[in-house]
C-alpha cells in the first residue's frame, strides 16, 4: 500500500504535464467576434472625411441593398495589404462603405492615392466610438450588411486573396 502512495505525486505530475502540453499544442482562438451578428447596425452618423465624398450613417446603409462596411486607417499596414482585394470586390460590383479610425484628411487622401479607392462613402470616426459600438477590436475589419441594415457576417483582419470568392458568394446570397 505504501508503495502505491509513493507513486501518486509522479502520477499527479504526469497528469498536470499532459494537461499543460495539450493546451500549448492547441493555440487558442483569440479573435474578438462582434455580438452584432444577426442584429441591426447601431445608430450612428459620421461626418465625411474627404470633401466631395459623403459621410456615413446607419440610416444610409439600410434599404440600399447588401454592402460591405470596412473599418480601416491610413496608418494600418494590413489595410494596405487588403486594398487589392477590396478593389477586386468593387470591380465585381460589391458596394463598399468605410469608417476611417483616428485619421486625418491628408493621410487618407495619400493612402487612397497609393492603394486605390474602393469606397462609396467614408465616415470619420475620430475617437473610435462607432468602431467600438460595432464590436470591432481593430483594423482592418469588414462587415457584410444586408439590405435592411442587419450585420450578417464579420471578417476579422485583412481580407486575403483566397477570401474574395467566399465574400462574393456571401454577397450574392443577399441580393
Amino acid at each position: 500500500m505504501t508503495r502505491r502512495v509513493l507513486w501518486l505525486p509522479l502520477v499527479g505530475f504526469a497528469l498536470l504535464f499532459a494537461v499543460v502540453a495539450s493546451g500549448l499544442m492547441r493555440p487558442a482562438d483569440r479573435t474578438v467576434r462582434s455580438a452584432l451578428i444577426g442584429k441591426p447596425l447601431p445608430a450612428f452618423s459620421l461626418p465625411p472625411l474627404i470633401p466631395g465624398k459623403p459621410g456615413l450613417s446607419s440610416a444610409a446603409m439600410a434599404g440600399q441593398g447588401p454592402r460591405l462596411l470596412n473599418v480601416f486607417a491610413s496608418w494600418c499596414v494590413p489595410c494596405v495589404a487588403e486594398a487589392p482585394q477590396l478593389m477586386r470586390l468593387k470591380a465585381a460590383g460589391v458596394p463598399i462603405d468605410a469608417i476611417a479610425i483616428r485619421d486625418t484628411t491628408p493621410a487618407i487622401r495619400r493612402f487612397l492615392a497609393r492603394v486605390g479607392d474602393p469606397y462609396a462613402r467614408i465616415g470619420d470616426d475620430r475617437v473610435s466610438a462607432v468602431q467600438l459600438s460595432l464590436g470591432s477590436s481593430g483594423v482592418p475589419e469588414t462587415f457584410l450588411i444586408d439590405g435592411k441594415g442587419i450585420v450578417v457576417r464579420q471578417y476579422v483582419g485583412d481580407i486575403r486573396p483566397e477570401q474574395v470568392d467566399e465574400i462574393l458568394a456571401d454577397f450574392r446570397k443577399l441580393r
